[in-house]
């Protein structure tokens, strides 16, 4: 079974992160080895458990936040170094097989990576996409946006029954 940790960010007045859900890590959820692409399983998953608007790409290297969908990230290949939850958070190691599930509003940016690190993301299809850095929006808008984002409608890796459908209720 797959490790399952969790992490929660306070507000920091900067970034809004988000005061209800808690970011969830799914440490070795794919076995990569035998994979011709290893972003296929990620983007299979996500797919059929309704997370959409996948993209193929790294982390960006600059503090961001979505204040209105949520967003999953699969390690496809390599490993990074990622601040969560802004300048106050936590830095994080993740790396392929990894799934790391964001809640709306919770910050991150990659602090460093190997060259192969290859990240499959998505969102759920109930939620609206933006990317907000901190000053780009009113504080106080950004907070009211990430509490009216609805919650995913399945676990983007496990489907109804998965670990998020708990740790989210």
């Amino acid at each position: 079974m797959t490790e399952v940790h969790t992490f929660r960010f306070e507000d920091d007045g900067e970034t809004p992160n988000n005061p209800r859900l808690p970011l969830i890590v799914y440490r070795a959820t794919f076995a990569l080895e035998r994979e011709k692409d290893p972003a296929v399983p990620f983007e299979r998953a996500f797919a059929a458990h309704g997370w959409g608007d996948g993209w193929r790409n790294g982390i960006y290297p600059f503090l961001h936040f979505h204040t209105g969908t949520h967003e999953v990230l699969g390690i496809a290949r390599g490993r990074a170094t990622v601040e969560f939850g802004g300048a106050k958070g936590r830095r994080l190691g993740v790396e392929a097989g990894d799934v790391v599930v964001l809640p709306a509003g919770t910050g991150h940016r990659r602090i460093e990576a190997s060259g192969d690190l290859l990240v499959v993301g998505a969102y759920p299809l109930n939620g609206s996409l933006d990317q907000k850095r901190p000053g780009e929006i009113e504080h106080a808008k950004a907070l009211d946006n990430v509490a009216k984002v609805p919650l995913p409608e399945m676990d983007p890796v496990h489907g109804k029954s998965g670990p998020l459908m708990e740790l989210w209720k």
